[in-house]
């Protein structure tokens, strides 16, 4: 029975944190090269007609696949804030647009190789690795489809990877044995912070003048966002399209608890910290409505302006088409929504006879994991002297790594502030680009690694990157760098902090359990004795606590961002924003990707713009023999991640959370798969009532 208990206090701790993937990690360098531009919306077009020798210089690639934030040589405090607050308009909120030209935009520039780089590069190819070999005229293909990590993957891990997918469009851009990209996109369970991503580095690579073709068998919003920005975009006669819009749900299990007999006793910061609600309530509050409703406004907003650019169509007739319903394959034909109807097989044909290839023979092709696998040495992009380093920070927050844990099991801060002290004592690099991709987790774990990066951002530029989520003790450690970036649709902020415990009185004796406590100490049985309510003064310091939580919590944002208390209060209360709200708001310095990031580095650690740098990956895949074990079997079995999760964080469930809450973005944020367990525990157990 105590096991019982513990399960359950655990299942509330952590229940409401939605799936992410487990960090892998490997030591990678990556070259990068960045524009400088006044404005973040600089076309392209102007760019290109820059002379002949500034375009030979920017050849590479820019940090389109990479992002990173710099800053100036600071004191721990904070900058001044009249450096932080230029941009504010006349109601006191900040001007996105205004703060975001002091940054570069980061755009990717792509130029072939000259005579001299092309000869190099074909030695190189014929002196590479045998699994680095690729048959001329071959076609890059890649399945973009189910969960997209964003850390590094090692051979023996299952799943996508973003930064390799990424860095597979770089490299086939410059790969003279590459003639094009043939993409395969299924439905997709990632956020839109990674969708951007991976659509910013479509259009980058389309500059190469290779083709690049998607083929979409089932289709839906995230898979057409991405699918819109190829060359072409075909799917099969019989195809699944459901165009129908976006959702936003939050579910609720406090009428279920209480007929269980299991009550909730959850202290949380905040009017709109949701996180405790779907344990607590029966139904929606005021508060969390207007948040979701914000939030799906957002990103419904956006895939309009997108997709109508993209087809050049009216946001009217993008609407109507969802607001129809249209399912028939061949109409999406005709009103120019896909290219053409075309299975897979005659894809290929078409490829073979646009590439001249006898239709008897084979199209030369290869895929994802193989051409991972191609070094950039091979390709001519490595070996600049400036060095950046990129940490990658991914998944649920935690102290200590716990016995059930693996190397790739979330953020854990003691691994994580080795790296950051890595960089800051090491001359090698000139600035850090932490990409950040958590919901939060454990407060302390969250400040300890604040004050890392708060120290390395005193000697070294140091530029926040946020990927699809980066709320609550994500943004904690995002508000120690200089300088933050997030894509449009990162989910941020959730600056407040929640922490509880359950009351299992009414349970217990239903079941005839009993349980006694010989205590010493006024408060010791605080968090001990699940088997009745908390008593008045515990609950008071229970509250205290949780309040003195977030009252740190909040000061350090407002110190970090040079805002009054009282102006940073406005925007935290536990509120969930998107990128572009965070930036008008002054929670975001700039929006884009990790190209920007990086650009932005090379701009605070006062490196040419024009100058190439070598990326230093500090997050490597693990190469002990239990994690090599569990990434093959976890390539020929697909387990069930939640309960995996569940059991990774019970051993770190206790104390304060700053964390965001587990609600349920449909179609665009997936569904905390950790909630079945819990599910299925309640369920068997009211099936023994009977």
């Amino acid at each position: 029975m105590p096991s019982f208990s513990l399960l359950v206090r655990v299942g509330m701790a952590k229940l409401l944190l939605a799936p992410y993937h487990p960090s892998v990690h490997r030591h990678t360098r990556y070259s990068i090269k960045c524009l400088h531009s006044s404005s973040p919306h600089l076309s392209v077009a102007p760019q290109l007609k820059k002379p002949q020798s500034f375009l030979r210089q920017t050849r590479k690639f820019s940090s389109g696949a990479f992002d990173a934030d710099g800053d100036e040589k600071v004191t721990v405090e904070s900058e001044k804030p009249e450096a932080r607050n230029e941009g504010i308009d006349d109601n006191g909120s900040i001007s996105s647009r205004s703060a975001e030209e002091k940054y570069p935009s980061g755009e990717f520039l792509f130029e072939g190789y000259d005579l001299w780089e092309s000869f190099a590069v074909k030695f190189k190819m014929l002196i590479a690795w045998p699994w680095e070999r690729v048959k001329k005229g071959s076609v890059l293909t890649m399945k973009i489809r189910g969960a997209v990590s964003d850390q590094l993957r090692s051979r023996f891990s299952s799943g996508l990877s973003l930064p390799q997918i990424c860095e597979n469009f770089i490299k086939a851009a410059y790969d003279p044995r590459i003639s094009g990209i043939y993409l395969h996109i299924e439905p997709l369970n990632c956020g839109w912070g990674k969708v951007e991503e991976m659509r910013r580095h479509i259009l980058d690579f389309k500059k190469s003048g290779k083709f690049i073709v998607g083929y979409v068998p089932v289709c839906g919003e995230k898979e057409y966002y991405i699918g819109c920005a190829c060359d072409e975009l075909y799917a099969p006669p019989s195809a699944y399209f459901q165009l129908y819009g976006l959702t936003v749900q939050a579910s609720f299990l406090g009428g279920v608890l209480e007929k269980v007999g299991i009550e909730p006793q959850v202290q949380r910061i905040g009017k709109y910290k949701s996180a405790g609600d779907q344990l607590t309530r029966k139904s929606i509050s005021n508060e969390n409505r207007e948040m979701l409703t914000a939030l799906l406004d957002n990103i419904y907003g956006n895939w309009v302006d997108t997709i109508s650019l993209a087809k050049g169509k009216k946001k009217e007739d993008v609407e109507n088409f969802i607001n129809e319903g249209v399912y028939v394959v061949a109409r999406l034909k005709e009103e120019g929504w896909i290219t053409d109807t075309k299975y897979d097989d005659e894809i290929i044909s078409m490829l073979k006879e646009r590439l001249g290839i006898p239709s008897s023979k084979t199209l030369p092709t290869v895929d994802y994991r193989t051409y991972s696998r191609v070094r950039r040495w091979t390709l001519g992009l490595t070996g600049y002297r400036d060095q950046i380093a990129i940490i990658r920070a991914s998944g649920s927050i935690s102290r200590a790594r716990g016995p059930l844990s693996t190397s790739s099991s979330g953020i854990v801060a003691e691994q994580f502030i080795e790296k950051i002290r890595t960089v800051r004592e090491s001359k090698r690099y000139k600035a850090l680009v932490l990409r950040i991709d958590s919901p939060g987790g454990d407060a302390l774990a969250s400040d300890l690694m604040w004050r890392e990066i708060k120290l390395l951002a005193a000697s070294k530029p140091v530029v926040a990157s946020m990927g699809d989520v980066a709320a609550s003790g994500g943004y904690y450690m995002a508000m120690g760098a200089g300088t933050i970036v997030a894509e449009n649709l990162t989910l941020t902020g959730s600056i407040g902090v929640v922490t509880g415990k359950f009351n299992l009185e009414r349970l217990y004796e239903r079941i005839g359990f009993n349980k006694e406590i010989i205590s010493r100490g006024r408060y010791a049985e605080l968090t001990a004795a699940e088997q009745r309510p908390f008593r008045a003064d515990e609950a008071e310091l229970f509250a205290k606590s949780a309040e003195n939580a977030y009252k740190s919590f909040r000061d350090k944002a407002a110190s970090s961002r040079c805002m009054t208390v009282e102006k940073m209060e406005e925007v935290a209360q536990g509120r969930v924003w998107t990128g572009n709200d965070a930036a008008t708001r002054g929670l975001v310095d700039a929006i884009g990707g990790v190209s920007r990031a990086v650009a932005i580095a090379k701009q605070k650690a006062n490196l040419p713009l024009d100058q190439q740098v070598t990326l230093v990956e500090l997050s490597r895949p693990s190469t002990s023999p239990l994690d090599i074990i569990g990434g093959l079997g976890s390539s020929l079995v697909e387990a069930d991640k939640g309960i995996k999760e569940l059991l990774q964080v019970m051993a770190s469930s206790d104390g304060i959370q700053a964390r965001m809450d587990g609600i349920m973005f449909e179609k665009f944020d997936g569904a905390a798969s950790s909630i079945r367990f819990l599910f299925t525990f309640i369920k068997d157990y009211l099936r023994s009532l009977n």
